[in-house]
């Protein structure tokens, strides 16, 4: 189902798009994790013990013998207990609006698709994304964003505004714990139809009330990764 114009431009590129990550994730080589109350491992783990956390997850990637382990889109969590930034004044944000990518730090990000570096921040509170890129894609006539969050500082170190990239070319590397915003290594990947007049930040977490206009303003990232069975 795809509701949007960009969500359907989206599904017709797919072909073109390369990797965001140096894996093949089209053939399922995938760990799904579920971060949903109905986990009940997650209820063993304490939610501010991101080491434990952290090893829990790949642990969970290794067993299964997969470089890569997913956090779903659409998914309402239960995980972002462990920060302030996702209270809100009368409903609590936990509504996922891009995929987590769960990788090595270090892992090097591409551009799926020919883009310019829009806007570059760090947005460094506790469970924020830390140093954050957000791309700029213009294909059939659409104009929309790519986000990149939980990257190393030495990306923003290396980036600049306006600068062009080629599909698969190499701009970030996923951060560690210490630099990514306090969690485990990964890349939040989202893809933003308006950006409004935002700057290296976009919420990547709705509150519930909200998820139907989120979710239209933020379609699912796999119709550009294509990792079956999500």
């Amino acid at each position: 189902m795809h509701h949007s114009p960009l969500a359907a431009t989206l599904a017709g590129l797919r072909p073109a798009v390369a990797p965001v990550l140096p894996f093949d994730l089209r053939s399922g080589g995938v760990c799904v994790f579920d971060f949903t109350a109905a986990n009940p491992a997650l209820r063993q783990l304490g939610i501010n013990d991101v080491a434990g956390f952290t090893e829990y997850l790949f642990e969970r990637i290794a067993a299964a013998e997969l470089p890569v382990g997913i956090g779903r889109y659409d998914e309402d969590r239960v995980l972002y207990r462990h920060s302030p930034l996702f209270d809100g004044d009368r409903e609590r944000r936990s509504v996922h609006l891009g995929i987590d990518l769960f990788v090595v730090d270090g892992t090097e990000v591409s551009a799926p698709l020919p883009a310019a570096v829009h806007s570059l921040a760090d947005n460094a509170q506790l469970g924020d994304y830390g140093p954050t890129v957000i791309l700029e894609h213009e294909l059939e006539g659409l104009r929309f964003f790519s986000l990149y969050g939980h990257l190393s500082r030495g990306t923003l170190a290396r980036l600049e505004v306006g600068r062009t990239l080629a599909a698969g070319a190499p701009f970030a590397r996923v951060g560690d714990l210490h630099e990514n915003g306090g969690w485990p290594p990964h890349l939040h990947f989202q893809v933003i139809a308006d950006l409004g007049d935002r700057r290296g930040d976009f919420p990547g977490v709705a509150a519930p009330s909200e998820r139907a206009r989120f979710l239209e303003l933020c379609p699912d990232p796999n119709l550009l990764i294509g990792i079956p069975g999500l």
